[in-house]
């Protein structure tokens, strides 16, 4: 697929999902910890949603009958930024191209809108359109473990530890930071359409772990070549803070070679699917020629 076309797929699937957390968000009272999470589920790739929508295509599945999903784990995302913003831990100014939430607003706001961000994606997976209860629970359960102390919780808490060590982390180490702190939402992103078809995760499962250690490499080549206008968020912060990366470990050329290879993987573990695995390459691919 042509990178436009693939850039207008996108943008359809992104439309999805925020039309669904505004219905979402639509009844909240008008107040400040509403306004700054309907603030911070605006804008964004939606490549997580996306990915959930694209699952669930594979199969047969409509869009609205997975969408609740795609904006379960962009509002969960959502939250993952507004608290990895704050100044306790990695203390940004700017996240697409835009104040973070505690600089539009203030600290207090910004932990509690991360907090009903949180909850919003739980209940955003107990629609029925997903699917029976049991359906359902699978998609709660893989979402609070891809999420918690196991996934995501563990690698931001493993990430700052790691910025008052001794000695800088190991490529191993960076690795499996990275597949808890960004890979394990992309891997649940990735699988989630099956769980709802019914079908069988695991050639997604693999794929969405290529594509997620991937989009971390490309994160990391960005923040030392992208710039503020594009990326949307401060660069060059890593080096400054002398925090072991893959570009710092393997260099600029064979990070982007990594990365790479992975997307190469990421393909081959769609050869199940065959054409209708398509656009899911073309994502695969998108995410190391993306410059923000």
């Amino acid at each position: 697929m042509p990178e436009t076309d693939f850039a207008a797929t996108l943008t359809v699937a992104a439309s999805r999902v925020q039309a669904r957390l505004d219905a979402a968000l639509a009844d909240g009272a008008d107040v400040p910890v509403v306004q700054a999470m309907r603030y911070a589920v605006s804008g964004g790739k939606r490549l997580r949603g996306f990915l959930v929508l694209e699952g669930a295509a594979i199969f047969g599945v409509a869009p609205a009958a997975a969408v609740s999903a795609a904006a379960a784990v962009e509002a969960l995302h959502a939250y993952s930024l507004v608290h990895d913003d704050l100044p306790c831990m990695d203390d940004d100014d700017l996240r697409r191209g835009q104040p973070t939430v505690h600089v539009k607003w203030d600290e207090a706001t910004a932990v509690l809108a991360g907090d009903a961000l949180q909850t919003l994606a739980f209940e955003l997976l107990c629609d029925p359109a997903l699917g029976t209860a049991d359906t359902r629970m699978v998609l709660v359960r893989g979402l609070a473990v891809a999420s918690g102390a196991k996934g995501m919780v563990l690698g931001q808490a493993l990430d700052i530890a790691a910025e008052s060590a001794a000695t800088p982390l190991t490529l191993n180490q960076i690795t499996a930071l990275q597949a808890g702190k960004t890979g394990a939402l992309i891997t649940w992103s990735a699988c989630a359409g099956a769980v709802v078809a019914g079908a069988d995760p695991e050639p997604l499962k693999r794929y969405g772990d290529c594509l997620g250690l991937a989009f971390q490499i490309w994160d990391d080549v960005l923040d030392v070549t992208g710039d503020v206008a594009k990326t949307g968020k401060a660069v060059g912060k890593d080096a400054d803070a002398g925090k072991a990366t893959f570009v710092s470990l393997l260099g600029l050329d064979a990070a982007k070679a990594r990365a790479r290879s992975l997307v190469d993987e990421a393909e081959r573990h769609l050869a199940p699917y065959g054409a209708k695995g398509q656009t899911l390459i073309d994502a695969a691919r998108f995410v190391i020629a993306r410059d923000n």
